[in-house]
């Protein structure tokens, strides 16, 4: 309808909690994502989420979701820009210390885990880099230049969400690795379920090590 509708909504991902199987999204954000005119946020902390706000409220003329986790998430910036970096929909928020090799996007809840991976690979002497992908359709508003030098050329690139692969191989490419979703959530802490599907830190960083050396 082109209208500036604006839907809070919130457990977002498998790490919702104890609520049982039924309340485990895997597609929901595939799903969004597929509607035309609508912008979907998946903010990484309070800063995103206040930067994809103030875009979500400049949009008049299309709707806006903000999808937002159950689970508490580390504060990974301290301050927003004047430039709004979410207005891109994927921005650097962690460099390479060097050429990097490897390139982790990441979305909301797992932007967190990406960083970790990256100070993993950083130790193992392999630079990487993180990228934040809070709006996949802001993202693909870019003209190309904009979008080849936020990808970046690393050789590997690897896509972190706790969800299903569906649209993210416009980003890492179909050769891209992806750490995710294959099939439904489980009911259990959200710790232990990233633990149990393979979503941690160390299996981003391994995934990412692996493709590097093969």
């Amino acid at each position: 309808m082109g209208e500036r509708v604006i839907h809070v909504l919130t457990h977002d991902s498998i790490g919702l909690g104890e609520d049982g199987p039924t309340h485990q999204p895997v597609e929901h954000l595939a799903a969004l994502r597929a509607i035309p005119n609508l912008l979907v946020f998946r903010p990484a902390d309070a800063v995103e989420t206040a930067e994809c706000w103030q875009l979500a409220l400049q949009a008049r003329d299309r709707p806006s979701v903000l999808a937002l986790s159950r689970q508490n998430l580390p504060q990974l910036r301290r301050s927003l820009d004047a430039d709004n970096r979410c207005s891109t929909g994927a921005y650097e928020i962690a460099a390479a210390a060097g050429k990097a090799q490897v390139s982790i996007f990441a979305t909301g809840s797992e932007v967190g885990l990406a960083v970790e991976a990256k100070a993993l690979l950083d130790q193992r002497g392999i630079p990487a880099r993180v990228v934040s992908v809070p709006s996949f359709e802001l993202f693909r508003d870019l003209d190309p230049a904009a979008r080849k030098a936020i990808i970046g050329d690393a050789p590997v690139r690897v896509g972190v969400e706790a969800a299903i692969r569906m649209g993210w191989d416009e980003i890492i490419g179909s050769d891209g690795v992806f750490v995710g979703m294959t099939g439904f959530g489980a009911s259990a802490p959200a710790k232990d379920l990233y633990r149990h599907f393979g979503i941690t830190a160390e299996a981003v960083a391994e995934a990412a090590e692996e493709r590097l050396k093969g």
